[in-house]
């Protein structure tokens, strides 16, 4: 996304590049919540300029939830079978008209300057059953807005260019360019 932009002035750094810090738990209330806190702990370990992520899934009909707790929805963290299996459960009774939700993702940018939260927001509803063998988490059972695909079904540059993390991301170019 960085060379897209023409950001070639900014120098990418994963936490794979840098020594280990403490990460406090993600307990927010929100998307923006956790993203906020990790992009913090990142900063305040390293000293650059950072970027951190937290999403999800987001269903209408069950009051937005998983929400932040998407990534442990069936009890064990990262257990995406167990977590879409229990997520198709619940809606198993729901008409197509209200299997509505929205893929979430929360961009934090803490530097010297401040903080910036954006929010990337992907619409879709939830399928019937899996489709897919692309990508992880929900994606066998989202099916994006305007597709008949589930987003395991996308090809990943299709994915990257309409996802609520590219759309976060691209929310976040204007701060990333002022740091250039």
């Amino acid at each position: 996304m960085l060379d897209g932009a023409g950001l070639s002035a900014l120098t990418l750094v994963s936490l794979n590049d840098v020594a280990p810090f403490d990460e406090v738990p993600e307990t927010g209330a929100t998307f923006e919540d956790n993203a906020l806190a990790k992009a913090r702990d990142a900063f305040a370990a390293t000293g650059l300029a950072s970027v951190a992520d937290d999403s999800g899934l987001e269903v209408v009909a069950l009051n937005g939830m998983p929400g932040v707790l998407s990534a442990r929805w069936s009890g064990n963290h990262g257990d995406d079978a167990g977590n879409t299996a229990l997520l198709l459960a619940q809606l198993r009774d729901m008409p197509d008209e209200r299997r509505g939700a929205a893929f979430v993702s929360a961009c934090a940018l803490v530097s010297a300057s401040g903080e910036l939260v954006v929010r990337g927001e992907w619409p879709g509803t939830i399928a019937r059953e899996p489709r897919g063998d692309g990508g992880f988490g929900y994606d066998p059972v989202f099916i994006p807005d305007g597709d008949h695909r589930t987003a395991a079904q996308l090809r990943p540059a299709e994915k990257d260019a309409i996802s609520h993390r590219g759309r976060a991301l691209a929310l976040l170019l204007p701060a990333l360019e002022a740091l250039a």
